[in-house]
């Protein structure tokens, strides 16, 4: 008997459905269960053969359980070492690197230092830093956010530098991004399970969180839904996730992926709606399903990216070449915002091959001197006792 296992925190819809769900189907050495775990032994296998991550992300101990269980065996998904090694910064630069567009972002050092450092931790780090430089990069207004997380945790939005240098006083040694505004007409959020299962769904950011997904609106274009799906796709085998849902601002007819490191997406009920809820239950039992079947004991059963991939066999990361037409997905259309104000990246395009006997001209680049730097803080202060958040 081969056991499919969730582990899971505070849902309470969709760990129990996707339990049933399996077990329904009555697949002939096969059931689902919840995970139990009593002690953890090095490099001991566990008793499931599938074990789907719900919470490790807020409970290291789980995370740790299930990195032992993945080297001895069990196919976890999402896979624990890629989980812990990306983050949104990252996973930016990926998509470009992928010919998927992006709002213009920039990295940010912590306006306080992390513990056990001193200044002279950071002299490798230009001061005062080229604001002047980033700012006219990414334009106002603007948002800034943490490199990692999620929840709309500590996200600001800024209109002007004042603004700018005030917010960022208060995120304390969080590592933080400025990134452009992409002031949309639609907006959508994907699940994409098992690399190539899409669900597009129309979604509004600025509700309340039980009203962000919007039900039985007009049909989007063909063309604009095709592209959301291709690039859900390309994002998530870059990646590497078998669960992950990614989300989209559509500005002059481009979506540009805004969020898409969400290994542990929303499936409640109450939140998703009755229709994407049952999709995501019927999608999810499937891969599990096949996972354990696929499943081959003592060796690594895990789902890898193919930038990892490339990493161990390397190859040159480009634009992979357009798929064919997706299948058309269901969505809900939204009244448009207002004009958008700047632009953000756009894919990379794929390198054309030149002509017999033709030589590329390797073009010398010019530094411009440096642009005037605005008044800026010091070096990173000692941690404050205590430091303000704000959410969004």
């Amino acid at each position: 008997m081969k056991k499919i296992g969730i582990l899971f925190g505070q849902e309470n819809t969709f760990p129990q459905a996707f339990i049933d769900r399996i077990n329904e189907k009555k697949i002939n050495g096969i059931m689902a269960e919840a995970v139990m775990i009593d002690k953890v032994m090095q490099a001991d296998p566990t008793e499931y053969a599938v074990i789907i991550d719900r919470i490790s992300q807020d409970v290291p101990f789980y995370r740790a359980y299930l990195k032992n269980a993945a080297i001895s065996g069990t196919a976890v998904l999402n896979n624990p070492f890629w989980w812990s090694a990306d983050e949104k910064f990252f996973n930016n630069a990926l998509a470009i690197k992928t010919g998927v567009p992006v709002p213009k972002t920039v990295l940010l050092p912590s306006k306080e230092r992390p513990d056990d450092t001193t200044e002279n931790s950071f002299r490798n780090l230009k001061y005062p830093m080229d604001w002047n430089g980033i700012f006219e990069h990414i334009g106002f207004p603007a948002y800034m956010k943490p490199f990692a997380g999620g929840g709309w945790k500590n996200v600001y939005k800024l209109n002007n530098a004042d603004e700018f240098f005030k917010s960022h006083s208060e995120t304390g040694q969080l590592i933080m991004m400025l990134q452009e505004e992409i002031v949309f007409n639609e907006y959508f959020r994907c699940y994409c399970l098992g690399g190539n299962e899409v669900r597009i769904m129309q979604y509004e950011p600025r509700n309340p969180h039980h009203l962000r997904y919007v039900h039985d609106g007009p049909p989007l274009s063909k063309k604009l839904l095709d592209t959301v799906k291709d690039y859900t796709i390309k994002l998530n085998a870059a990646l590497g996730y078998d669960f992950n849902t990614v989300e989209f601002a559509v500005r002059d007819g481009i979506p540009y992926a805004i969020d898409f490191c969400n290994p542990a997406p929303d499936a409640d009920i109450n939140s998703v709606g009755q229709e994407n809820f049952e999709w995501v239950v019927e999608t999810a039992a499937n891969m599990a399903i096949k996972r354990a079947q696929e499943h081959k004991p003592g060796q690594m059963n895990l789902t890898w990216g193919t930038f990892v991939k490339n990493a161990v066999a390397p190859t040159t990361i480009e634009p992979a070449a357009k798929k064919a037409p997706a299948k058309k997905a269901p969505v809900a259309k939204k009244a448009p915002a207002k004009a958008a104000a700047t632009k953000g990246q756009k894919a990379v395009p794929t390198a054309k091959t030149t002509e017999a006997k033709k030589t590329a001209v390797a073009k010398k680049t010019t530094t411009t001197k440096a642009e005037k730097t605005a008044a800026a803080p010091k070096k990173p202060v000692k941690k404050a006792t205590t430091t303000k958040r704000k959410s969004k």
